[in-house]
């Protein structure tokens, strides 16, 4: 093994026993989630046609609620990805005339032709003439007196934040963030209501938003809570009044909820649900140590190694694209499906800038498995994310090392 590596794991020992902790703490509230629901063999059972009744699926969303401490979910295979959820949720909830305010700066690349902020999709929220503000993070936080300045404007009916950094080089939003501003957003404006996109947030820590003042959130079922099994899907869990209205969007008006089969088993749902806050610290640690060990080698990273996580996702600040693009290949050469690839960068759906890509997984897309991106600008900073196991993760630090330091040489 690397010296950098066992160097870094060395120091990062004592650290490693709170994951355990929460670890141990998520598990009990989804094992007694699973119990409390009486789940059995037979919500596993596929369905068929309108999906009525369909226990799978209608058990899954209440142990979904369950763990996440709130009064609905919806989660359905139907629901594609995290930002198919986030939209759903943002055309389910807001009216034309309204206003939307993201309080955690510009939204993930994604959700910018969703909004209307870019491109000319005649179907964008802009489009139903909702409209949208943003209050910028202040040295990388949440501005509160800033946030509650814009709040004057009584048109805005919901205000958003993002976790997770996305493609940008800030802190990870914590649970501590989330319940301080949610409480002085509710002070000054208790009739608005409260998302965060909590997508690679789940079971980093021992509580959700919803737990501390969001009204609602939303994610990717094959991300944190699929445990790397789960085959597709995304879910909108919160205020049982809003996932109502959601639901609505999903199918339609009068129907709601209460429709939408799948033809194959839940039990991957299932499984992975109940495997997730064991994987999700087995990629935080491996998160941990990348960063350790990119220290050691004089790289930028965000968050730093000892800092307390609240998602899975680690940011290198390399400076320049061939240096990314030698990082996310050796992710990819050190993948257990499609190790042979070599990525390039490419004009990806939903994106401004090219972006290169490193995703040999089981699951398209499921980055909880571990994978690599990064968009090809400025600071050319790569985005490690994921890891089914630790073990595969120092592997894979391996390969990238030895990458970069030929770059270096």
């Amino acid at each position: 093994m690397n010296e950098l590596i066992l160097k870094a794991q060395q120091a990062l020992n004592p650290l490693f026993s709170e994951l355990d902790e929460i670890e141990a703490i998520n598990t009990q509230r989804v094992l007694d989630a699973f119990q409390e629901e009486r789940i059995s063999s037979q919500h596993f059972a596929p369905s068929l046609g309108y999906g009525y009744d369909d226990i799978g699926r209608d058990s899954y969303e209440r142990v979904l609620s369950r763990i996440f401490g709130c009064e609905a979910a919806l989660a359905r295979p139907s629901i594609a990805s995290g930002t198919h959820a986030l939209a759903i949720a943002l055309f389910g909830v807001l009216r034309p005339g309204d206003t939307m305010l993201s309080v955690t700066g510009k939204p993930y690349d994604t959700l910018e032709e969703v909004i209307g902020i870019s491109g000319d999709d005649d179907a964008s929220l802009k489009c139903y003439n909702i409209a949208y503000k943003q209050v910028d993070l202040k040295d990388g936080h949440m501005d509160i007196p800033a946030i509650i300045d814009a709040l004057s404007d009584k048109s805005i009916k919901l205000v958003t934040m993002q976790r997770s950094c996305g493609y940008e080089v800030r802190p990870t939003l914590t649970i501590e963030d989330i319940e301080k501003a949610a409480k002085a957003i509710k002070e000054v404006r208790p009739d608005v209501d409260i998302m965060v996109d909590n997508c690679y947030g789940e079971f980093t820590d021992i509580k959700e938003p919803t737990m501390v003042g969001a009204d609602m959130m939303c994610g990717s079922m094959i991300k944190n809570p699929g445990g790397g099994i789960a085959p597709t899907g995304g879910y909108i869990a919160g205020k049982k009044r809003l996932i109502d209205k959601c639901a609505t969007r999903l199918t339609c008006p009068g129907i709601g909820a209460e429709v939408g089969s799948y033809a194959a088993s839940y039990q991957p749902f299932f499984q992975g649900l109940f495997l997730a806050p064991h994987v999700v610290m087995q990629a935080v640690r491996g998160a941990m140590l990348c960063a350790a060990v990119f220290e050691d080698m004089g790289y930028t990273v965000y968050p730093p190694s000892t800092q307390k996580r609240s998602d899975i996702i680690q940011a290198i600040v390399l400076g320049s694209g061939e240096k990314l693009c030698a990082f996310c290949r050796a992710v990819q050469a050190a993948s257990p499906v499609e190790g042979y690839v070599v990525p390039e960068p490419w004009d990806m759906p939903g994106y401004t800038h090219q972006v290169i890509m490193a995703a040999g997984t089981f699951i398209q897309g499921a980055s909880i498995e571990l994978s690599a991106d990064g968009p090809m600008r400025e600071p050319y900073a790569a985005y490690l994310q994921g890891g089914l196991t630790y073990t595969h993760v120092k592997l894979a630090l391996e390969r990238i090392i030895n990458e970069l330091k030929a770059i270096e040489e």
